[in-house]
């Protein structure tokens, strides 16, 4: 495993991380904490120590098998967790200071420690980004002891570039992958320059970039692939990438074409690492296997100019006309 400071924090994280949406069941399957457990494991094994997970993964299940893998060895392992999505109605206007404080007082139980790594904002609608006392309580938070750093979980560009006006802000989490290249723009030029990590989330855009998948593949009907490619549920941005299924499954037999020697994941999590502002890559697992294959992409040599144009040329052909300007 490598390592590398999160931002301008003094966290020292592993470059591949552990994202847990859908530890210990999979996306729409029972929670089951032996599973959970078993895929932790696999993580430190690989020499994983950051660990991403939120209140509503798994009905805040998934907070506390993570809390006590990291409580077990505390100087070296690492949490991170989101707060805000349980918000219900999900509107700006109830994303108060007092509501986002009792989720953090929540979370400190849920996992078992005395102060957590990183919390961040869950995806917040828009406008919140303009709420100034919003930021003004995490500080507050902050200075209590009760977290030692915020972030932010964007869907959007713009959201991530509002966010990072304030100094409370120390990382954003956002989608960024072969299939989603807006944040290069504009947006990891400015968070580099301040000093803020980031988080790549869907890495391998909800399992299209293991090259696994076929046009007859089935999902759960509870599994978000199923039921959410449209946004009917959440943001489609959080499905596939927000990619329309069949013209993914193109894209990914492009680059297996240009990819040969090696699973089409481990080149799609490798190109991630390719730019600087990128601190972790945090791809799911739903068995230990999967974080053995994920973990195995720091093997892969850097990826050379033709093929990093070939990479830019497949998205520009698939999907930037569609995706760069929702995102």
């Amino acid at each position: 495993m490598q390592y590398q400071s999160l931002g301008n924090t003094e966290l020292k994280v592993s470059k591949i991380s552990l994202g847990t949406w859908q530890l210990g069941g999979g996306w729409g399957s029972r929670f089951d904490p032996r599973v959970a457990q078993k895929i932790l494991h696999a993580a430190l094994d690989e020499g994983i120590n950051f660990f991403d997970t939120a209140d509503v993964y798994d009905g805040q299940l998934s907070e506390k098998e993570v809390g006590k893998i990291v409580k077990a060895n505390r100087d070296e392992r690492f949490i991170a967790t989101k707060i805000g999505r349980r918000i219900d109605p999900h509107t700006p206007e109830n994303y108060t200071p007092d509501t986002l404080e009792k989720h953090v007082d929540e979370a400190l139980f849920n996992t078992g420690l005395d102060e957590l790594d990183l919390v961040q904002l869950h995806c917040p609608p828009t406008t919140v980004y303009d709420n100034e006392a919003v930021f003004e309580r995490l500080n507050q938070i902050q200075q209590k002891g009760k977290v030692r750093y915020f972030g932010v979980s964007v869907e959007k560009v713009s959201e991530a570039m509002q966010a990072a006006q304030y100094p409370v802000v120390s990382t954003v989490q956002i989608i960024f992958n072969m299939f989603r290249h807006k944040p290069l723009d504009e947006c990891f030029p400015l968070l580099e320059k301040k000093k803020i990590g980031v988080l790549a989330r869907v890495p391998l855009a909800s399992g299209l970039l293991t090259g696994k998948f076929k046009p007859n593949s089935e999902f759960r009907k509870d599994d978000h692939r199923n039921f959410n490619r449209d946004g009917a549920y959440f943001d489609k941005g959080e499905t596939f990438s927000g990619v329309p299924y069949e013209r993914g499954l193109k894209a990914v037999a492009e680059l297996q074409k240009i990819f040969e020697d090696r699973p089409i994941n481990l080149y799609a999590l490798r190109w991630i690492l390719m730019f600087s502002a990128v601190s972790t890559v945090i791809p799911g697992a739903s068995k230990p296997e999967q974080v053995q294959a994920n973990a195995a992409a720091l093997q892969v040599p850097a990826l050379n100019s033709e093929q990093m144009q070939a990479v830019r040329d497949i998205y520009d052909h698939y999907f930037r006309a569609e995706v760069h300007q929702q995102w």
